[in-house]
């Protein structure tokens, strides 16, 4: 039988590791989600790297299909006014996918051209951003 004192000694370790580890994986779960830049925002700050997330909407007569199969478009803040950024994209086009439509890609800047990555463009749903309609 093991002593009661061994027993709290390994009861205190256990937690301590546990309560160690449950906070790492909260601290880089957390850490490691970047919002997604609006246009304004990404033009303002310049951001460098290849893994930028960047959500707008996709902006009227800017869309055209290339032979590649890939398209370019441009996408402006949701909020309407303020820059736009031409998007080259390439990949798969969800079929939701219109002018207007909210969408996110993943990718660079290059210039003032956002460059996705292949196949990493997300739509919303417009009707679970919109307002519920009243009961009156």
């Amino acid at each position: 039988m093991t002593p009661p004192r061994k027993r709290q000694v390994r009861l205190v370790v256990s937690l301590t590791l546990a309560v160690l580890l449950a906070s790492g994986l909260i601290y880089t779960s957390f850490s490691a989600a970047d919002p997604a830049l609006t246009p304004s925002q990404l033009l303002r700050q310049g951001k460098a790297g290849s893994d930028i997330q960047l959500t707008g909407t996709v902006v009227k007569h800017s869309v055209h299909d290339l032979a590649s199969g890939a398209v370019d478009f441009a996408l402006a803040d949701r909020t309407g006014g303020g820059p736009t950024v031409e998007v080259d994209y390439s990949g798969s086009v969800p079929p939701t996918f219109e002018v207007g439509r909210e969408l996110i890609v993943t990718g660079e800047l290059r210039g003032r051209t956002f460059v996705a990555q292949p196949s990493s463009m997300v739509t919303k749903c417009p009707s679970k951003y919109s307002a519920a309609p009243s009961s009156t």
